[in-house]
């Protein structure tokens, strides 16, 4: 297994604590193997294995439990009374009316709760209702840079970083070791499964291709400032008419499939929220690869990607900046301050250089300011801005 430890330490850290603990995440980025890991965790400091209920949803062996009443009826019957329960649900999404049972089971004493799902169905606005107040979510990206270079081996970074990218971050393609059909062959796998079961028959949408479309559009254009105006736009042009608001729900439903990350924009200045003009991000870039090919180019805005995946991973907040005229990549938020980013993929040229540090620059208050490049050149210092290499970042 891959080490997953700042996953595994939000679990220990809210071990006991009277929350359901809710994993989500896009499929396949490793929720499972997680729970085995707290389990051996638990079994390692004391927990013995008769106080633990672990039920994937995913096994034909548990169809049976699918059903909300036989599987409460399952679990109550199984609790040891007096002691702490554990209680691992994978996949809860799959069970009919399982609010009702998460709900049930939270209430009785002795029962730590631990439940998982692929699509943000698991928190729609009834259920998040029901559970407020009651849950705390940790949400489970695909393998970090760090994690997958722990598992192959830190010689050559650079080369390791362009396979990171071409074979994917999901957990399983690291088995694959760099067989380029096999990995396609799942990474298309997990791609129509998200498509067909976590978009098309979740929403209830008729028109694959139209979905297809969008989504191909929008793992095409990643890092773009956006509009749904301006996609419905650019596609109608292409030949594929479509409606603002389908543009809309399409890119809801691939967000809440956890396929799609979305950045909203924060006016520095001004200090607000804008509510126009969004960007989106990939949770994987071998996802697109798979889908649009080999193609050259953009390499930029999948570098901007991989550290924006990074920023959510480290539980920050983030935000493309607005400053003036100008734009920040990257806002990152959290509780004690913030730091701005600026992602390039090379300033050497006093242009570029220039070009980037104006907007980090422009910035009035005295928070961290930093500019990430591949350039592997020794970090640097412009007016309190540190220049930093985008592996040493991803490795820290």
């Amino acid at each position: 297994m891959i080490d997953r430890t700042h996953y595994l330490n939000k679990l220990v850290g809210f071990k006991d604590k009277q929350l359901i603990k809710v994993i989500t995440g896009i499929r396949r980025c490793g929720k499972s193997t997680l729970l085995e890991m707290y389990q051996k965790y638990l079994n390692e400091n004391g927990i013995s294995q008769d106080q633990i209920i672990s039920i994937n949803f995913e096994d034909m062996d548990n169809v049976h439990l699918t059903n909300a009443k036989s599987l409460h009826q399952y679990v109550t019957e199984r609790l040891r009374p007096g002691i702490m329960n554990y209680i691992f649900l994978d996949e809860i999404q799959i069970v009919e009316d399982f609010p009702k049972v998460v709900d049930s089971l939270y209430i009785k004493k002795h029962v730590d709760l631990y439940i998982t799902g692929s699509n943000a169905y698991l928190l729609s606005s009834e259920i998040a209702t029901l559970l407020s107040g009651r849950y705390i979510e940790i949400q489970m990206l695909p393998l970090s840079f760090k994690e997958y270079i722990s598992f192959v081996g830190d010689a050559d970074l650079n080369r390791k970083y362009t396979d990171y990218l071409r074979y994917s971050s999901f957990p399983y393609t690291v088995e694959l070791d760099r067989d380029t059909e096999k990995i396609r062959d799942y990474l298309g796998g997990i791609y129509h499964t998200v498509i067909l079961k976590d978009v098309m028959a979740r929403n209830h949408f008729s028109d694959v291709m139209m979905l297809e479309s969008v989504t191909h559009f929008m793992f095409d254009t990643i890092g773009n400032l956006l509009s749904t105006k301006k996609i419905a736009d650019t596609m109608t042009s292409a030949g594929r008419k479509i409606s603002t608001h389908t543009v809309e729900s399409y890119i809801t439903a691939l967000i809440n499939s956890f396929i799609l990350h979305r950045a909203k924009r924060y006016d520095v200045k001004g200090k607000q929220y804008l509510k126009t003009l969004d960007k989106y991000y990939l949770s994987d870039i071998g996802l697109r690869f798979y889908l649009l090919g080999n193609k050259g180019g953009d390499v930029g805005h999948i570098l901007e990607n991989v550290v924006y995946l990074e920023l959510i991973r480290r539980d920050y907040d983030v935000y493309v900046g607005k400053v003036g005229s100008s734009e920040v990549d990257f806002i990152a938020m959290k509780q004690g301050g913030i730091t701005y980013y600026q992602v390039a993929l090379t300033v050497r040229e006093k242009e570029t250089l220039e070009r980037e540090l104006a907007p980090l620059m422009s910035i009035p208050d005295h928070y961290t300011k930093v500019l990430i490049t591949l350039d592997d050149d020794p970090a640097a210092d412009y007016k309190g801005i540190r220049q930093i290499n985008a592996l040493d970042f991803l490795m820290e």
